[in-house]
């Protein structure tokens, strides 16, 4: 009888324990937590950038900006400098006031990328000579820069630099989070441009593979 009672109580104590262990199980897998996926209900489907990209790049450049070549300032701009709307002949014509990073409008105009083929700045003994990029342009594809600097910086294992002359307009971007679109240059072979959604500026850029 001792023997039977005891393989009973065995029993009845496996009964008791099953439950309790399940909901154990459910509590560390968090289902029984909702506190833990609260911050995944409640976080936002999309972040909305300051300067959403502009649905297409820069025309071809089609002919003089006036009877002198544009007048481009060497002054690096502040730090941090966001674009600032002018209501100045300049602007209207397509050209940043002097010391003003090259932005795109709140009309969709590239401020700055007016000086046509011919600009020294951009000039390149060898276009493409890495390859062309194929990640894809415009604001359907925009890319976490993922760190570096203006001589070289990636994202998704592209690599790309800025040109000399356009390094003091990027001074105040953030190579290490900034989200940014590309688009082609349609006037300097061997160019990309790189728009910022933050800033709401761009620069010219080399792609290194």
């Amino acid at each position: 009888m001792n023997k039977c009672a005891g393989v009973l109580l065995a029993f009845a104590l496996i009964l008791y324990t099953i439950p309790l262990s399940a909901q154990d199980n459910r509590d560390q897998r968090g289902s029984a937590t909702p506190e833990q996926h609260a911050p995944e209900q409640h976080a936002p489907a999309s972040h909305t950038p300051e300067h959403p990209a502009p649905a297409r790049g820069p025309q071809p450049y089609r002919g003089h900006t006036g009877n002198t070549p544009v007048e481009r300032s060497n002054t690096p701009v502040e730090h941090g400098n966001a674009p600032v709307e002018h209501n100045n002949n300049a602007e209207q014509h397509g050209q940043p006031e002097r010391g003003v990073a090259p932005h795109v409008d709140a009309r969709g105009n590239w401020v700055g990328h007016d000086s046509g083929p011919s600009d020294a700045h951009y000039h390149v003994a060898h276009p493409f000579e890495h390859g062309h990029f194929s990640g894809g342009f415009g604001p359907s594809h925009v890319w976490r820069l993922q760190g570096g600097n203006p001589s070289r910086f990636w994202f998704n294992g592209f690599y790309f630099s800025v040109a000399p002359y356009d390094v003091q307009f990027c001074d105040g971007w953030n190579w290490n989070g900034d989200d940014i679109v590309i688009y082609e240059d349609p006037d300097h072979p061997g160019y990309y441009l790189a728009y910022n959604e933050r800033t709401g500026t761009y620069v010219h850029v080399q792609f290194l593979g």
